[in-house]
């Protein structure tokens, strides 16, 4: 599976993701080849791109659960958007505590891992998504911390509200490449969160504990509090801290590959990041990472297949090597060693590229199939 810009597309590729319109209703399923018009209706929906199956890839298996979070993954979105819309404009943000307890139903009571399938991203729409994934992850972590539902509605609202100030930041300033960003751009870019951090104290209809939650993880994020401010600190906000960091790093953006959920997780086990061990735990309870059937890099150059995971250490689960069928237990001290997992495996396609400029640079005699050699063929 490869992710592949909405202006590369080309006729025959195959869709490794179904496309949903704002009902659920899916446009495209997987597995479907593009169309011209297909093509067309991608592009005008705005996506960066679409996930593709390589040429020889099959499709992968989906479970109910994963058809379903991404099914209501694209009807959200429609919601999300009404609730931060109105919030930017200072308007009642009707339906917010009833998303917010629909979000909790569906994932704030779960008592298994999911896959967490990141959705496509458009640069008008981003924002929305970022803010339905760090809800849909921060009921989770709440659930899995045995957290009571007021906690649990508290700490999901702030996640819907949590990244309103990016709304606020004008077209061209928003849509400018990280490197493009200018010490006056981020003054601004502060500014325009701060300014969020006034609309979320103004609303009167919020509870105090959300705003709370609000206003401290945009000053986490964001540096908008004043020097020498004393920071609120809260489960809530370590929570979102994690919830945010985890669907930024592993989400589509506009100026580089996403990085991978192993990738992403060691990140938040690294202690001088600063994410709370304790929400960081939570979630490795809560959505799979190297569960069976993944496929993986190793150190040593190998690639190999995840048979049987590792709930007391999700990074060091069983391996059975492609080269030569040899199971490695990364939990053995010796044989972590010797060889790491390096990364998921990006691709399954082990074709050779071919330099077509090498090839033509060939004056090599022709062998026919069947012709006898002799020694002019050498």
């Amino acid at each position: 599976m490869i992710f592949v810009k909405a202006d590369d597309l080309k006729l025959g590729m195959r869709l490794a993701k179904p496309i949903y319109n704002r009902d659920g209703v899916m446009l495209y399923e997987r597995n479907s080849k593009l169309t011209r018009q297909g093509i067309v209706s991608i592009q005008n929906f705005g996506l960066i791109g679409v996930y593709i199956l390589e040429p020889a890839e099959p499709v992968p298996p989906m479970s109910k659960d994963d058809i379903e979070f991404e099914r209501f993954q694209a009807m959200s979105i429609f919601a999300i958007r009404e609730i931060l819309d109105a919030v930017t404009k200072q308007q009642e943000a009707k339906g917010m505590y009833q998303f917010a307890n629909q979000v909790i139903r569906r994932y704030g009571n779960l008592n298994h891992r999911i896959n967490f399938v990141q959705n496509l991203r458009s640069s008008e729409d981003y924002a929305y998504k970022h803010s339905l994934n760090t809800a849909i992850l921060s009921a989770m972590l709440t659930h899995r911390l045995n957290m009571e539902f007021k906690q649990q509605l508290d700490i999901v609202v702030a996640a819907i509200l949590h990244d309103v100030g990016s709304l606020l930041i004008p077209p061209h300033i928003r849509r400018k490449r990280r490197n493009e960003i200018t010490s006056e751009d981020e003054k601004k870019i502060r500014t325009y969160h701060y300014a969020a951090i006034q609309l979320i104290d103004n609303d009167y209809d919020l509870d105090p504990e959300i705003k709370r939650c609000v206003k401290g993880i945009i000053n986490e994020l964001h540096h908008t509090g004043g020097e020498g401010e004393k920071k609120y600190k809260s489960l809530g906000i370590d929570i979102l801290k994690v919830a945010y960091a985890y669907d930024s790093m592993t989400a589509m953006n506009f100026e580089e590959e996403p990085t991978s959920e192993i990738e992403a997780l060691r990140k938040l086990l690294d202690p001088a990041n600063g994410y709370d061990q304790e929400v960081v735990a939570a979630l490795i309870e809560s959505i799979n990472i190297l569960q069976p059937g993944v496929c993986v890099e190793l150190s040593n150059g190998d690639k190999g297949l995840v048979v049987a995971s590792n709930d007391s250490d999700v990074l060091a689960p069983v391996i059975l090597s492609f080269r030569d069928n040899v199971l490695y237990n990364m939990a053995d001290h010796y044989i972590a060693q010797e060889v790491q997992i390096k990364d998921i495996m990006k691709t399954m396609d082990n074709r050779h590229v071919i330099d077509n400029d090498l090839l033509i640079s060939y004056h090599g005699n022709p062998v026919h199939m069947g012709e006898r050699l002799t020694n002019k063929h050498y």
